[in-house]
């Protein structure tokens, strides 16, 4: 029996013929970081990629896979967070009602940025058949009306190992200004501090009478201080446009202080702070998924609102609602 031969070339017997093997043929194994770091190597030379699953030829310039990973797929991923709640004025004469932070914004797509100043983040590798969590952040409540009324926080969203915070409340009570975002400073509380890579803080405030509340902080921006009430209306720090759905989307603005309303839905925006009537809600948030089409067979949601586009040789699958689990097939 032999149990090893050492050639340096193999060939037919007959001239045009082709070799037979009559049993599996391995080829040396590498992670995908070994194989990148591998020197001296010829057109030709082919491994095995043991991260992905597939076979990888070196084409005398860098290596090539013959398939996609066969494990799992890469998807790029954009995770927003519900915006919080802002908050009524303090009293008649002393209108601080400050805007709701906008909710945690974490992105890995095209190389777009992440919040609060963070560069974009890496894409994800799923496995085939394991469920992924996703949860979808609701936006914070506004201040219920009248004077002296906190606004609530809002929820967290998540995708798998992604999580995004809730944006901040304005209010007056402990533990809510912080945030994804921070809140605008209302009655004696300073503004809310945005997350690292997720959002900015929020605008501070005068704490004389007839000072408003400083606006919550964006994605893209820090919130803008609350000016005398004879002046105009402050909007919110801006959010961040992305393209990652096929067209253009701000998400992650701040609530301001007199000025923007309720925050849109699925976009994470902070609520309005406003002067002794009901301040207004943030905005609730969104997962969205996209990778090559060709990568994967098809997926399989529970518990959430899926919508499924294409763009190009792209699927884009948009979750705008729910707590679940997601997951794909080869």
């Amino acid at each position: 029996m032999v149990s090893k031969i050492k050639v340096d070339e193999i060939e037919s017997s007959q001239s045009g013929g082709s070799v037979a093997h009559n049993s599996p043929m391995t080829f040396k194994g590498y992670t995908t970081t070994q194989i990148n770091a591998l020197s001296g190597m010829s057109a030709g030379d082919t491994v095995y990629d043991s991260d992905l699953g597939t076979i990888k030829v070196y084409n005398g310039e860098s290596w090539n896979a013959m398939s996609g990973g066969t494990f799992g797929f890469t998807a790029s991923w954009l995770v927003v967070a519900g915006g919080g709640g802002g908050a009524t004025a303090w009293n008649s004469n002393n209108r601080g009602g400050g805007g709701g932070g906008a909710g945690g914004y974490r992105s890995s797509y095209n190389s777009e940025s992440s919040g609060g100043g963070g560069s974009s983040e890496n894409a994800l590798s799923l496995d085939f058949d394991t469920a992924y969590a996703v949860q979808i952040g609701a936006g914070g409540s506004g201040g219920s009306g009248g004077y002296f009324s906190d606004g609530t926080k809002g929820t967290d969203s998540q995708f798998a190992s992604i999580t995004s915070l809730g944006g901040g409340a304005s209010g007056d009570a402990a533990n809510i200004h912080d945030g994804g975002s921070g809140a605008g400073a209302a009655y004696n509380e300073g503004a809310g501090a945005g997350t690292a890579n997720q959002g900015y803080a929020g605008g501070g405030r005068n704490t004389g009478g007839n000072y408003t509340g400083g606006s919550g902080g964006g994605a893209g921006a820090v919130g803008v201080y609350g000016p005398n009430r004879s002046q105009s209306a402050v909007a919110g720090g801006a959010g961040i446009t992305s393209y990652i759905s096929g067209t253009g989307v701000e998400r992650g603005k701040g609530g301001g202080s007199r000025t923007g309303g309720t925050g849109t839905v699925n976009r994470g925006n902070g609520g309005e702070g406003r002067e002794g009537t009901g301040a207004y809600s943030g905005g609730s948030g969104i997962v969205i998924i996209r990778y090559t089409t060709a990568d994967v067979g098809s997926y399989t949601a529970s518990g959430l609102t899926v919508s499924s586009s294409q763009s190009g040789s792209d699927t884009i699958l948009q979750i705008t609602a729910g707590s679940g689990q997601i997951s794909w097939s080869s």
